[in-house]
């Protein structure tokens, strides 16, 4: 499988900081792949996304995405590769309408204007927001305006897709409204994410979850993997999914459960089979 990022030996450390941000790490990202980056706050998820698309640059180390190494010549062509979307979207609508939001991207590139309206028209049906396209930005709700967010970088065809915190600040209905969104996106065509977050029920969607701690990766895993070790979760700062608790839970108590991964929903009808059987 190809890899849609190589990061080798990254190191960042901030001005005037006693400490570096990122320590070391090394991570590689499979075309295709959903990895969610899990930490505490101040763990350096954050960094580590900057890092990736050269909105930092490291102080040594190095990142390659899409076989092509990130440098101070190619950084142009890897934003063009990656696409971010951060924690409020408030702060990335430059636009007077969201059609004009969504097409300030394609506008910077130079795109001639029926090929840019065909993208923003493909990419705010792509995110059921074709109804809103003259709106203005500032007068939607918190999930339809990060829906715009992911619609102006839907626009860009990125090769990757990285959530900085993107549904952290929206309520239950507005963040599952966006990680669905997600989810249609990567089954419509091939799509890279990577999800930073300290939401442990949208880790759980990922293929694989990265543990920082302290700018140093602790652990990878599925999330499967990862949960199993509930208490050290919560000791550096984490939640472990109530379906987790749950399952260790009746483990300690003689029940047979599953080893793989199980979301709330899925345990119950789990719960609901062996009931019925007893």
């Amino acid at each position: 499988m190809t890899q849609a990022i190589e990061i080798a030996h990254l190191n960042y450390q901030y001005p005037d900081t006693p400490r570096p941000a990122l320590r070391d790490v090394s991570l590689s990202v499979a075309s295709g792949e959903w990895v969610a980056i899990i930490g505490h706050n101040g763990s350096g998820k954050s960094t580590l996304a900057k890092n990736i698309n050269g909105l930092l640059a490291p102080g040594s180390g190095t990142v390659t995405v899409g076989g092509e190494l990130l440098t101070e010549e190619s950084v142009w062509d890897i934003r063009a590769k990656v696409g971010i979307v951060f924690q409020n979207p408030d702060n990335q609508f430059v636009g007077a309408t969201v059609a004009d939001d969504v097409a300030f991207g394609l506008e910077n590139r130079g795109m001639p204007r029926p090929e840019m309206i065909k993208r923003v028209d493909s990419a705010l049906a792509a995110v059921n927001m074709t109804e809103f396209a003259t709106r203005e930005p500032a007068r939607l709700s918190g999930g339809q305006k990060q829906r715009v967010a992911i619609a102006g970088i839907v626009a860009q065809t990125p090769d990757i897709i990285i959530l900085d915190e993107a549904t952290s600040m929206l309520d239950p209905a507005g963040r599952q409204e966006i990680l669905s969104l997600i989810r249609e996106l990567r089954a419509a065509r091939p799509l890279t994410v990577v999800s930073i977050t300290h939401d442990i029920d949208e880790a759980a969607l990922a293929d694989r979850i990265v543990l920082l701690n302290d700018g140093e990766i602790v652990e990878t895993g599925t999330p499967a993997e990862i949960f199993r070790h509930g208490e050290e979760l919560i000791d550096l700062g984490l939640d472990v999914p109530y379906a987790g608790r749950l399952k260790a839970a009746l483990a300690q108590r003689g029940v047979a459960v599953p080893a793989a991964y199980l979301d709330a929903e899925g345990l119950v009808d789990y719960l609901w089979t062996l009931h019925s059987t007893m």
